[in-house]
């Protein structure tokens, strides 16, 4: 039984919830280890093809790092929670299947970080975003020095980290941070919808293309390609794309197995 998330299954959409809302959702290190706990499962879940991440409430998705946990650490137990964030947002990105950040409130540091490593994001109207770590004293250290300019450009993820201030969701729009600004109480609904246009395709063709794109983008374009080609390779044999090619002989809807 998990305490500080909540996990659900539907259709194939995995529901995870950050539930410390009267602590902003901040990622404790007990938060951290059951989202460990949850992903690594739905990593090896065939019944999982997409999952959505949202926070509970309407004013926060994530304020990042509990730092009234925080400080009372050690410099060694600081550079393990560091880790863990770390670990946390790397397996987040990682996951085999799309994952969609339904941003219900507020990302800041560490929650902005947890939002970049997903591969679609959608905010309610009231968000904000910033990566405030230099007001603090310290960096991004759970990948925002490095995603943030990738998303939105180098210079505006200079200035949004250098200065420490935070956005709106209408220029995190804007600015190709977020995908898709709708009212809160739309959110889950949206973002749901998203998930089920994502797995009513081929899940292994889905899971191949989130491989190559996240692989080959960060390569030179020959070597992008032929991990293209790869991936591809991957795909040929499979029934999926056999009941597609079926499917359209046939003018009906596939029924992908992920087989």
């Amino acid at each position: 039984m998990m305490e500080w998330i909540e996990a659900t299954v539907d259709n194939y959409i995995g529901y995870l919830t950050l539930k410390r809302k009267d602590a902003a959702n901040a990622l404790s290190q007990a938060m951290l280890d059951e989202i460990i706990i949850q992903l690594k499962d739905w990593t090896f879940d065939k019944e999982i093809r997409a999952i959505i991440i949202s926070g509970d409430g309407e004013k926060v998705f994530c304020a990042g790092a509990d730092l009234r946990e925080r400080q009372g650490m050690s410099e060694k137990e600081v550079r393990q929670a560091v880790a863990k964030i770390r670990e946390t947002v790397n397996l987040v990105e990682s996951i085999p299947v799309p994952v969609i950040a339904a941003l219900n409130g507020a990302a800041i540091g560490g929650g902005l970080e947890l939002a970049l490593a997903c591969d679609l994001r959608i905010a309610s109207e009231h968000a904000k975003f910033g990566l405030s770590e230099t007001t603090l004293g310290i960096i991004p250290g759970a990948g925002g020095t490095q995603r943030l300019p990738r998303e939105i450009g180098m210079q505006r993820a200079k200035q949004l980290i250098y200065t420490g201030e935070k956005i709106t969701a209408e220029k995190a729009f804007d600015w190709g941070l977020v995908l898709k600004v709708v009212p809160y109480k739309l959110l889950i609904e949206e973002a749901t919808q998203l998930a089920t246009t994502i797995v009513s395709n081929g899940p292994i063709a889905v899971k191949q293309a989130k491989f190559a794109i996240n692989q080959g983008t960060e390569v030179d374009l020959k070597t992008g390609l032929a991990i293209e080609e790869k991936a591809y390779e991957v795909i040929i044999p499979t029934k999926d794309r056999l009941e597609g090619l079926q499917a359209f002989k046939e003018k009906r809807k596939p029924n992908y197995t992920g087989e």
